[in-house]
C-alpha cells in the first residue's frame, strides 16, 4: 500500500512540475489542452524510467493519452519482436524479393 501512496504522490509531483515547465500542447501531435482536456495531457519519460525525474524536466515531455499510448505500444511492439526466447535460434533472413527484378523488367524483344 505504501509503495501506491508513494507513486501516486511522485507522479503528481512530477506532473504539476512538468505542467509549469513546458506549454500545454502535445510534444508529437501538436493538441493544445486546456480546462477539462487538460487531464488528457500526461507526462511522458523520454527514457521509459519513471524514476528518473531530474528538476530541470529533461526526461519529460508532454504528449495527450492518444500518442503517449502508441509511444508505449510502438516500444511493445518493438520489443517483443527483438526478444529471443529461451531455445530458439533466429535464422538469418534467406528470401531476397528483388531477386529476378532484372529479369522481370528487361523488354521483351
Amino acid at each position: 500500500m505504501d509503495k501506491i501512496v508513494d507513486k501516486a504522490l511522485r507522479e503528481k509531483t512530477y506532473r504539476e512540475q512538468a505542467l509549469k515547465m513546458y506549454p500545454w500542447i502535445c510534444a508529437l501531435c501538436g493538441r493544445e489542452s486546456s480546462g477539462k482536456e487538460l487531464r488528457e495531457l500526461t507526462v511522458h519519460h523520454k527514457d521509459h524510467d519513471h524514476d528518473n525525474n531530474p528538476h530541470d524536466g529533461s526526461n519529460w515531455e508532454l504528449l495527450c493519452i492518444y500518442c503517449h499510448d502508441n509511444e508505449h505500444s510502438r516500444n511493445e511492439v518493438a520489443n517483443a519482436y527483438s526478444e529471443e526466447t529461451p531455445g530458439s535460434k533466429r535464422e538469418p533472413f534467406t528470401f531476397k524479393p528483388f531477386a529476378n527484378l532484372q529479369d522481370l523488367t528487361k523488354s521483351k524483344k
